[in-house]
């Protein structure tokens, strides 16, 4: 069973910058790969950036530049730094697994439960 679990949303003011954290748990092998996406009200769920074993990254292009997504294997850890934030990163922010590198596409199979990030003007 794969648990992913997020922390780390918070509330900040534009140029700020918060860090968000995943934890997974479960075989390892199905959570291979990992994608952080985001969902704003009215919007589609959004994936934002991505990492596969390798520590090859890929990001969209909306965050491109401010965003860095990284995994420490040792702390068993996902993070997502977002930096010079905007008011439209406003959103719910998902972590999401799979033993398939679906890069940042949907396809994810194990998702978490998501953490809010707010910024204001």
């Amino acid at each position: 069973q794969v648990q992913l679990v997020e922390s780390g949303g918070g509330s900040v003011q534009a140029g700020g910058s918060l860090t968000l954290s995943c934890v997974p748990s479960g075989p390892a092998y199905e959570t291979a790969y990992m994608a952080w996406f985001r969902q704003a009200p009215g919007k589609e769920r959004e994936g934002i950036a991505t990492l596969d074993r390798a520590g090859t990254g890929g990001y969209a292009d909306s965050v491109k530049g401010r965003f860095i997504i990284s995994r420490d294997f040792a702390k068993n850890t996902l993070f997502l730094q977002m930096n010079s934030l905007k008011v439209e990163d406003t959103a719910m922010y998902f972590c999401a697994a799979d033993q398939h590198w679906w890069y940042l596409g949907p396809q994810y199979k194990h998702w978490g439960q998501g953490t809010q990030v707010t910024v204001s003007s």
